[in-house]
Formats: structure tokens, C-alpha cells, sequence
């Protein structure tokens, strides 16, 4: 599964599965662009892979802003030449019953996991389509499936979003030789999940592993994802043994969610 003379954009890439993912890749022989909102977390992103004599670079970016989008991959482009293969992992939820959700969790967390999804997926795929190469791989969620413990109604419906947009987009970029594929992960012990299982152990007045074990119960495997789950999957869909897989949403999650 080498990726020697690649090069991989991830946004998100400065903790959790962005930044295993870039890590992933990088082993595997990609050549990284990481980028994140927090410039300091996308550069100890890039330093550990650097440190490894890959190479890499980090680059600040706001997914739900088209033109931080655009200087994100012109940035890339100047550094490297080529994207070959991008990693959409940007993302945010909080925890909230869906009569608590107002208009401004709405409107931001479709900024940043749907249209931001998107914008940064249709930048890429025009520097894309001209070399009639490349892999993009969305990173949606079971919530988007119907998961019921999701973090929240608005962000299922925003990887809803995901999911539908990869089918469609694997569709219409097929004809430029360009593979769309998602993973959704079920519960995977990031920063950003690992607030909320706080958060809800808080509000029950219960300790944040008993908060933990409740998730865990319910998975066949019994054990969650560690984010290097579904980096392993990201490395699988951008190598050549996935050259014929493309509109796929392929669950990571233990056997949770069955579609």
C-alpha cells in the first residue's frame, strides 16, 4: 500500500483523526499537507512527521470559508505541485438533546462539516480532474446512519450530508478517474469525543469512564476506535488496492451499525 510520490491534504489534521491520519499516510510514504484551524496543532502535526525524514507542512485553514480554502490549496500547490489525495476530517458537534439545538449549533456545524466538506472537495478536485488522478476520502460518522447516541441531531444530519455528497460526487468525478469514498466511524476516542463523554458524565453525576463503559457496552466488539482505526482505513482508500473502490461508505465502528 505505498504512497511514495503522493501527496495528501488533511484537514482537521492537528489532533485526533486528522492528525492519525497524516501520521498514516506519511508512513506509508505520502508526502503531507496539514492543515487546521489551530496552526500550532497542524504544525506539531507536521514536525512529527518531518522528524521522521518525511516530509510535511502545516497550514492554517477555516473550512467554512471558501477563500482560506483556496489559499489552502494554492499553498499546497506552491509546496508540492500536486494533491493527490485529501482527507476531509474537519469537524465539530457538542452534545445537546435535539430541543436544546438553536439556530447557531445549526449553523455551525453545517458550516464546517458540510459545506465545508464540499468546498474543500470541489477546490481539490480542479486541481484534480487536469491530471485525471486522485482519491478523496470524506469522514462522515454512523450518526449519519442512524447511530442513536450521536452527539446530536444537527450533526447526524451534517454527515448525512456527507454521505449523500460522497455518493453523488463519486458519480460525476468518476468519468475524471477520481475516486470518492467515506468512512464513517462509530465511537472513537478523540479529544473532541472525549469532551463530550465529559460533558455527559457531568450533567448525570457519574465518573467519565463509567460514561465511557455506557458507549462501550453496546458495541459487539467491545472496544472503541482509537483514531489509528480509521487511519488505517484512509491509508487503504488512497492506495492502489482501492483503485476500483469509489462510492463506498465503509462503517468503522465495531459492528454497530449494519447498512
Amino acid at each position: 500500500m505505498t504512497l511514495n510520490g503522493q501527496v495528501a491534504l488533511v484537514t482537521g489534521a492537528g489532533s485526533g483523526i486528522g492528525a492519525a491520519c497524516a501520521l498514516a499516510l506519511a508512513e506509508a510514504g505520502a508526502t503531507i499537507v496539514a492543515a487546521d484551524i489551530n496552526l500550532a496543532a497542524a504544525q506539531v502535526t507536521a514536525d512529527k512527521i518531518a522528524g521522521g525524514q518525511k516530509r510535511a507542512m502545516a497550514t492554517p485553514v477555516d473550512v467554512g470559508d471558501l477563500d482560506q480554502i483556496d489559499a489552502m490549496v494554492r499553498k499546497a500547490i506552491e509546496a508540492y505541485g500536486q494533491i493527490d489525495i485529501v482527507v476531509n476530517n474537519a469537524g465539530v458537534t457538542r452534545s445537546a438533546d435535539i430541543m436544546d439545538l438553536t439556530e447557531a449549533d445549526w449553523d455551525r456545524i453545517h458550516r464546517v462539516n458540510a459545506k465545508g466538506v464540499f468546498f474543500c472537495l470541489q477546490r481539490v478536485a480542479r486541481e484534480m480532474i487536469p491530471r485525471r488522478t486522485g482519491r478523496i476520502i470524506n469522514i462522515a460518522s454512523i450518526a449519519g446512519k442512524g447511530f442513536r447516541a450521536t452527539s446530536n441531531a444537527a450533526y447526524a444530519a451534517s454527515k448525512g450530508a456527507v454521505i449523500s455528497l460522497t455518493y453523488t460526487a463519486s458519480q460525476q468525478l468518476a468519468k475524471h478517474n477520481i475516486n470518492v469514498n467515506a468512512i464513517c466511524p462509530g465511537v472513537t476516542l478523540t479529544p473532541l469525543v472525549s469532551a463530550i463523554l465529559a460533558e455527559r458524565a457531568k450533567s448525570k453525576g457519574v465518573d467519565v469512564a463509567d460514561e465511557e463503559a455506557i458507549f462501550v457496552k453496546d458495541i459487539p466488539l467491545r472496544r472503541a476506535n482509537g483514531p489509528e482505526d480509521i487511519a488505517a482505513m484512509a491509508v487503504f482508500l488512497a492506495s492502489p488496492g482501492a483503485r476500483n473502490i469509489t462510492g463506498q461508505t465503509y462503517n468503522v465502528d465495531g459492528g454497530l451499525v449494519h447498512d
